[in-house]
């Protein structure tokens, strides 16, 4: 090999990601591992973690990666099957200079990627773009590397729950046949409570359901299995572990910005006047809650990357997202960790001395849109947010821009903004009742009509 031209559409904003067969080969993965290894060697490291979830094509795409770093001289630390966050814990752990997970995240099981780090900030867009350029060029290191195996499955764990003072709950555990499973079974060994594990077998046909815990009929048997029990409450992983998805004993989703309204309330029990930061599709009633609690909000651009370089930025505590990224800094690294956060969320509901239901009741009542997502062409979607932009701040509207267009009325707010990793608008509103939102919808909807845009919804 060469060079090495990768499909256009596999290199990412935040990871690299395709379908296999079609747009993701072997090549694809050696390529990937030449180019980040001449990275990681370029700025003086040679220290690779390598993790990889539970997909079909994981060890094969993993082994070509692995072949790839080697050949550029750089020292493999391979982690096996676990979670993203393990990949994550492991560079932190094993002083690693850098990390790729092999891994296709929530995406069908054809899917399958990489999100890489170095050890001191995040890997994403002009980086990603980067590996391209080298691969194109063939401008890689050569050199002859080595390679370890570590089992830090223990360890992982071990951390997880240093320090924990949570009650002792009863709780129910979707992993989804993600790479979760594994590690849910040890950590469910040694928390306090009543444990009840649905899915952990680690399948990479996902034979049960889709594991994205956002979506709620992916919520069906926990909400079954939380019902029949009589549990406290049940958490959901996504496919590779760094996103959260929680229901209350009730049944009731507690979304993200919910579930970072909690953990910011205790959190700031802990440390007073922190710096919280959530994404621009995160409801107002957060930032509200926040400041009222003497923390500071900060409304910040949607992409786990991009959260995670403004929290190193701020020296922001916690900070999450709308998909139920939930990343602390706080006692962990500031990486988002959907285990960590589970593990918080038990000791949240300790110090707040409330059941999750109770918690989710005093929430303000307030009513929203899911995530609406309609197609719009690649070259189009950032022109026509600026154009709704422009005649937005012409007509004298209240709007943030810090990540496409959030617009303030009396009714409530709506967010129009372009996808980084799809070519998709996304819009979301929220109000204090139906009418209201119903106001706030037609706004989008007349935003878009006066830039030829129809709303017409795709699927997740």
């Amino acid at each position: 090999m060469t060079s090495h031209r990768f499909d256009p559409t596999t290199l990412r904003e935040y990871d690299i990601r395709g379908v296999l067969g079609r747009t993701l080969s072997d090549a694809d993965a050696q390529a990937v591992g030449r180019s980040f290894g001449t990275v990681v060697r370029r700025a003086g490291g040679r220290r690779v973690a390598v993790g990889r979830d539970g997909r079909l094509s994981s060890p094969g795409l993993a082994e070509a990666l692995v072949e790839g770093l080697l050949a550029t001289g750089c020292e493999v630390f391979d982690v096996g099957l676990g979670p993203t966050p393990m990949l994550y814990f492991a560079v932190h752990e094993l002083g690693a200079d850098g990390g790729v997970m092999v891994t296709g995240s929530h995406n069908p099981p054809d899917y399958n990627g990489f999100k890489m780090m170095l050890k001191e900030r995040p890997f994403f867009g002009a980086d990603i773009r980067a590996l391209g350029a080298l691969a194109e060029k063939g401008d890689w290191e050569a050199g002859e590397g080595s390679a370890r195996t570590f089992d830090l499955r223990d360890r992982y764990v071990e951390r997880l729950v240093e320090g924990f003072s949570g009650p002792a709950l009863r709780i129910g555990w979707d992993c989804g046949n993600g790479a979760t499973g594994e590690i849910m079974e040890r950590l469910a060994r040694v928390l306090p409570g009543e444990h009840h594990l649905l899915f952990t077998a680690i399948d990479g046909s996902f034979p049960n359901h889709h594991p994205d815990p956002t979506v709620e009929k992916n919520l069906a048997d926990l909400r079954a299995l939380v019902a029949d029990k009589g549990l406290d409450l049940g958490i959901a992983f996504d496919g590779d572990g760094d996103r959260i998805g929680a229901i209350d004993g009730e049944g009731r989703i507690v979304w993200g910005d919910q579930l970072l309204m909690i953990l910011s309330e205790a959190l700031l029990k802990e440390v007073p006047g922190a710096t919280i930061i959530a994404d621009v599709k995160a409801s107002q009633a957060l930032f509200d809650r926040i400041a009222a609690l003497g923390g500071k909000p900060l409304m910040w651009k949607t992409g786990h990357s991009l959260v995670k370089a403004k929290m190193k930025e701020t020296g922001a505590p916690l900070a999450g997202e709308m998909s139920g990224h939930i990343f602390f800094a706080h006692r962990w690294y500031g990486f988002d960790d959907a285990l960590y956060a589970a593990i918080r969320l038990i000791e949240a509901i300790g110090v707040l001395g409330q059941s999750l239901a109770r918690l989710k009741s005093a929430m303000p009542a307030i009513v929203n849109t899911p995530e609406m997502r309609f197609a719009c062409d690649e070259t189009r979607k950032f022109a026509v947010v600026e154009e709704v932009l422009a005649r937005l701040k012409a007509s004298g509207a209240d709007v943030n821009d810090t990540d496409g267009a959030r617009v303030n009325t009396p009714d409530g707010w709506w967010l129009l903004r372009a996808s980084n990793t799809q070519d998709v608008l996304v819009a979301r509103a929220e109000a204090r009742d139906e009418a209201a939102l119903a106001r706030l919808t037609a706004a989008i909807d007349d935003a878009l009509r006066a830039s030829g845009i129809q709303r017409q919804e795709v699927a997740h």
